[in-house]
């Protein structure tokens, strides 16, 4: 009830002492400096989130061995009594194994692999026969050297003279904060 009280206020407390000055550009979205574009509603993989949250269990539950490492090596609690080992051997070997049951059942439900696509050859139905293609591809042909062609082509851009300067394919804008447009 005093955790529940203590947020409840600290809450209330903010909201009652902040500043709140809303416009436009404080009530907008911000996307790095761009303006946001189309739907926030966009598709992801749940498979990210699932991967994420198995790294969390299993990353977290390191907090829990590392002070248990700690406390089993003392000395004198093993002195005092010498249950005390076993017990927290016991213990930690119960807690490990619920975290292997744990990944075993992830990894036999699949969560832990991705989707993988399967490669197959497109099958097209069309009206030409398969000779047709064969064909096509046993006859040899006759290849042209591209290279003077090209050279050809740099004689001739480099006889034209041009007057007009070229111009940028992209310039890009960028908004400065506070301006309106």
């Amino acid at each position: 009830m005093i955790g529940i009280f203590l947020v409840a206020m600290t809450i209330m407390a903010a909201r009652l002492l902040s500043v709140n000055k809303p416009t436009p550009q404080k009530l907008s979205t911000y996307e790095c400096g761009e303006d946001a574009v189309g739907s926030s509603w966009v598709q992801f993989n749940p498979r990210f989130y699932v991967i994420a949250l198995i790294f969390l269990l299993f990353d977290v539950e390191l907090i829990f061995i590392f002070p248990w490492a700690t406390v089993f090596g003392q000395a004198e609690y093993i002195a005092a009594d010498g249950r005390w080992g076993w017990f927290t051997l016991i213990e930690m070997a119960l807690f490990v194994g619920i975290l292997i049951i744990g990944l075993i059942f992830v990894w036999v439900k699949g969560d832990l692999e991705w989707v993988k696509p399967i490669h197959q050859r497109p099958h097209v139905k069309v009206n030409i026969p398969s000779t047709a293609y064969d064909m096509l591809n046993q006859a040899t042909y006759q290849l042209r050297n591209h290279r003077e062609d090209l050279q050809e082509e740099t004689v001739i851009a480099k006889s034209d003279v041009v007057s007009a300067s070229p111009k940028v394919a992209f310039k890009p804008r960028f908004k400065k904060p506070g301006a309106t447009s």
